[in-house]
């Protein structure tokens, strides 16, 4: 038991990764919180499966844009300088729209230039977190330190989105954007106890034309790069589309409230906190595990879709939350140790583009099906697109 605990949280025993995980742990749990109340809210003003997925266009979109200028710039400026900043500017566009909403003033197209806002900020914020974690813990440690961030990300979904459904039934929407902007605090007083002289700082790459170009054409010529990316982008695009499609399916097809899709976002991160744990004990990251994960994600994906009961529903994303972190885990991994340190902060843009960038393109898509279509499929195209995922990435490595 001792050596099952000390591997999986073997990247906790380094001071500045303890303080980072602690402060993520609860700024995260609000980002969550935040994701749910956006969600419910735009639901509320508009009752629309198409402005749900619009509005998630809009915040993902500037980071699909920006998101490669960001990972040159999480390259050329010191990363724990800029997520000072980013970190600031994502909690006070959080207190500005939570105070429209308690006091009554918030239109639709507010909430539609806010999440453009912060797509913009997480632009720069997404691909320097994810090359930061390196700084910290090194390469020894860095496939742990992934692993424990998926399992971070795991622990705040259930957190966050449990907290939403207790604070919109009882208090009201707003308090959830207030809660969130509050929790910035911890993550910008853990930066200020970090030491700056146990991380493993690379030199900055110097300013010059091309650069995030030079990026690309790395990835097109390191296979496993490439191979990892194109399989996190189909998924990213159609699956992890639960912004859209989970209000949707709560409401339309389990015939529920915020509380209903509360549950269901708690169940997803109960997948994920399993599954995290399981990848943050073993060892080893391989392609063939990364194509299995994919190919298991859509089967139980696709599976989930025909529930009709929450009883079903629940016990069926709990495996689909569980399936897609080690598929995360695994791309994200393979990403880091095959990556030279010079390229890591565009190569880690070049991943939150296929896996959070893409859903400015999947989100309009699954909310439509689910308009037009019915919820049900809104949750069934993402189970395709990570069968047909994991079928290409299989090909790719037969070959």
């Amino acid at each position: 038991m001792t050596s099952f605990l000390h591997k999986t949280f073997s990247s906790l025993k380094i001071r500045n990764f303890r303080l980072y995980f602690i402060g993520q742990l609860i700024s995260m749990s609000g980002t969550f919180l935040q994701t749910l109340a956006q969600d419910w809210l735009v639901l509320k003003l508009t009752n629309s499966g198409a402005m749900l997925g619009l509005v998630s266009a809009c915040q993902f979109l500037p980071m699909l844009i920006l998101m490669p200028y960001g990972g040159v710039i999480a390259d050329r400026f010191p990363k724990l300088r800029l997520l000072f900043i980013t970190q600031t500017v994502s909690g006070i566009l959080s207190l500005a729209l939570g105070i429209l909403v308690l006091t009554g003033l918030v239109h639709v197209w507010m909430v539609f230039v806010f999440a453009i806002l912060l797509g913009l900020t997480n632009g720069i914020d997404n691909p320097t977190r994810q090359s930061f974690v390196f700084q910290l813990v090194g390469k020894d440690e860095v496939k742990n330190a992934v692993s424990l961030w998926g399992l971070l990300i795991s622990i705040t979904r259930i957190g966050g989105s449990a907290l939403a459904g207790i604070l919109i039934a009882s208090i009201g929407i707003g308090q959830c954007f207030v809660v969130n902007a509050a929790s910035y605090v911890f993550v910008i007083l853990a930066f200020c106890l970090m030491r700056t002289s146990e991380m493993h700082i690379t030199a900055v790459v110097a300013k010059a034309k091309g650069q995030v170009k030079e990026g690309f054409d790395y990835m097109r010529r390191t296979p496993v790069l490439l191979n990892a990316l194109v399989l996190m982008a189909i998924i990213g695009t159609m699956t992890y589309e639960w912004q859209a499609s989970l209000p949707l399916f709560a409401r339309f097809v389990l015939h529920g409230d915020a509380v209903t899709y509360s549950i269901l976002a708690v169940a997803l991160g109960i997948g994920m906190l399993v599954a995290g744990l399981y990848t943050a004990s073993t060892a080893h990251v391989t392609q063939k595990k990364m194509v299995i994960s994919a190919l298991l994600l859509g089967v139980v994906t696709i599976a989930v879709s025909f529930t009709s009961t929450l009883a079903l529903a629940v016990i069926g994303f709990i495996f689909v939350g569980a399936t897609f972190m080690v598929f995360a885990n695994m791309t994200n991994s393979l990403l880091q140790l095959n990556t030279d340190p010079n390229f890591r902060g565009r190569i880690m843009s070049f991943w939150n583009m296929a896996f959070q960038g893409s859903t400015a393109i999947g989100g309009p898509i699954v909310g439509v099906v689910g308009q037009y279509f019915g919820a049900q499929w809104a949750v069934a195209i993402g189970g395709i697109a990570a069968v047909v995922a994991g079928l290409y990435g299989w090909r790719v490595l037969r070959k």
